[in-house]
């Protein structure tokens, strides 16, 4: 767990927001999408498999946990999640929150236009929301 080092990626394309049991909680700077990536503190793992059986539970537990409060705070449509790293290798697990009409909907949020930045009084205000929702 010592040797964990974040992406050098996910760390320029989002904000830290927390860190749970397991993973590091962080807000990607895509506005366009209430989108949040979780990361496990583990070093060189790409895969889910690649967990120990405790951390897969942890991980699942957070993810949950981080999708109803994403709901929660939103009210959106659907909340995707998703796995992917092919492009970033190292394991992370997305979880997005959907609404009928947002951009590209209900077309797949991957690789579509350009990111939009957050204002810095709304970002930080979400984080907060945030926080409070998966602290309650």
């Amino acid at each position: 767990m010592d040797d964990f080092i974040l992406d050098r990626r996910l760390e320029s394309d989002s904000d830290r927001v927390m860190q749970a049991g397991l993973c590091d909680l962080r807000l990607s700077k895509d506005a366009r999408w209430p989108w949040l990536i979780l990361v496990p503190r583990r070093a060189n793992i790409t895969e889910l498999f690649e967990l120990t059986p405790l951390d897969q539970v942890l991980l699942t537990f957070e993810t949950e946990m981080t999708a109803a409060a994403l709901k929660k705070i939103t009210g959106a449509t659907k909340i995707n999640i998703g796995a992917l790293g092919n492009i970033v290798r190292q394991l992370h697990v997305h979880v997005i929150a959907r609404f009928e009409g947002d951009a590209n909907w209900p077309g797949p949020v991957w690789s579509f236009g350009k990111a939009e930045p957050y204002e810095a009084g709304k970002r930080d205000e979400f984080i907060a929301k945030l926080r409070e929702a998966l602290s309650s």
